[in-house]
């Protein structure tokens, strides 16, 4: 290896990692301390909206307070993953309320909040159907979550024409 080409890749380097600590120090933690943070909770939100779509109350009010119920049973089941499955969250929640995450990763150009529910919709529905297993991986954590979390309050098993557990 000729020296100007180690100096040329030297300073490459430099570049890249001013670069990628700089990305880090922008990115705001998907959780903090076993719970969603606020970017988590916004990307949680808006996926909900579209995932669930159909089964949210109409009502705004109503809407709103699904909504925070559905937040505070995700934070309850994220409390129970373990670290590693709840550092892999954090960093996806991460990735996708970063700007640059959510219009790479997600293909998503406007805030998740500013969104609207089917450019939510048409962008879960492109990472399922996405030739990248990690992008499908992707959403079926965001989805299955946002599910089950949701079909596990008993406010909403009425809708789903189950009756609950039988009495013993």
């Amino acid at each position: 290896m000729q020296r100007r080409t180690l100096l040329k890749l030297g300073m490459v380097s430099a570049a890249v990692l001013a670069l990628a600590g700089g990305a880090a120090a922008l990115l705001q933690p998907g959780l903090e301390r076993g719970s969603l943070s606020s970017a988590g909770r916004g990307v949680f939100a808006a996926v909900a909206q579209a995932v669930l779509d159909k089964s949210l109350p109409v009502d705004p009010a109503a809407r709103q307070m699904a909504l925070k119920g559905l937040l505070h049973r995700i934070d309850a089941l994220v409390q129970s993953l373990p670290p590693h499955a709840q550092s892999e969250l954090s960093q996806l929640l991460s990735l996708l309320a970063s700007a640059a995450g959510r219009r790479t990763f997600a293909g998503l150009a406007q805030p998740w909040a500013e969104a609207a529910v089917a450019d939510i919709q048409q962008v879960l529905q492109n990472m399922r159907l996405s030739s990248l297993a990690l992008r499908q991986q992707a959403y079926a954590a965001l989805h299955d979550i946002t599910a089950s979390a949701y079909f596990s309050d008993q406010a909403s098993w009425s809708m789903l024409g189950y009756p609950g557990p039988l009495k013993i």
